[in-house]
């Protein structure tokens, strides 16, 4: 296996980057650490996108995070679609490349959705080959995220962290963990999302994810079109305090506001992180002293 990328140092406080912000960014607005890119979006021969992101890179620190991957599918990964992220990735040197535990297709047809997998042995050999593939090809670990269910499967012969678990550790792989979706997916199927946030490795998270969500009653929907909810922020503090100073992203994908919204919101994120006496730059700090 190719030498593979030790674990970064923690970022901060950051947003994904979305072009109604382009023009607060390149001006200097204050209050972001850093910025989450959806990979596919810049995966493409030039223009506008690419020079504005050139300049963004070149003042903050940048991650890459795709939706394509399709890591647990059953069709050959696509060798096209890697061959344009690492790219991508030897031009923008994100800090990570991250992607979703799930599969978006299969037979040639693109469903554009985050479909959730079985928690079997059968699937979790799978998955591991593919992720051995990908990190061999891209040459540094990647992270995977947790993504938001609502349905489950019979089959099913663990639970999804202990799943995660057992991936990131065969895999040699990083771990997105997205608190939103924990709090979704626990609502959804009846568990209790503090059992999944102590039940995921802690030397494996290099990101969490905030975002909002659609409560329909009966169950949650992931739509990042909302500011987080007050249980969801309740359940990053549980998380923060049991892992530490880990890079936070806040994600909007719709309903987009004005930034100094986007900020004010990830404000919340920094006070929880000052109550629980948790300081990103020392752990910065260590991690480079490391």
């Amino acid at each position: 296996m190719t030498t593979l990328s030790q674990k970064p140092q923690p970022l901060g406080f950051g947003l994904g980057l979305r072009p109604p912000h382009y023009p607060d960014i390149l001006d200097g607005i204050e209050g972001i650490d850093w910025f989450e890119v959806i990979s596919e979006n810049y995966m493409i021969p030039g223009g506008q996108p690419l020079r504005i992101l050139d300049e963004i890179r070149e003042r903050y620190p940048v991650v890459q995070h795709g939706v394509s991957l399709s890591i647990a599918s059953t069709a050959p990964l696509n060798m096209d679609y890697l061959a344009d992220l690492k790219k991508l990735a030897k031009r923008v040197k994100p800090r990570w490349i991250s992607d979703h535990l799930c599969w978006t297709g299969v037979h040639g047809i693109n469903l554009h959705d985050l479909l959730p997998v079985p928690y079997t042995v059968e699937a979790l050999d799978h998955i591991v080959e593919r992720v051995d593939k990908v990190q061999d090809y891209l040459g540094q670990r990647i992270a995977l995220e947790n993504v938001s269910t609502y349905v489950s499967f019979k089959s099913s012969e663990m639970t999804e962290w202990e799943f995660l678990t057992a991936l990131a550790q065969r895999a040699d792989c990083w771990l997105l963990l997205d608190v939103n979706n924990v709090f979704v997916s626990a609502f959804n199927h009846g568990y209790d999302p503090h059992t999944f946030i102590d039940g995921i490795p802690t030397d494996r998270v290099v990101q969490f994810h905030m975002a909002g969500h659609q409560d329909n009653g009966t169950h949650i929907v992931d739509t990042h079109d909302h500011p987080v909810r007050s249980e969801v922020w309740d359940l990053y503090a549980y998380t923060l305090k049991r892992f530490g100073a880990v890079s936070t992203l806040l994600e909007r994908d719709d309903n987009i506001p004005d930034i100094r919204e986007l900020i004010a919101e990830l404000d919340q994120a920094r006070a929880i992180a000052s109550r629980l006496n948790i300081d990103f730059h020392s752990a910065a700090d260590m991690e480079q002293i490391s």
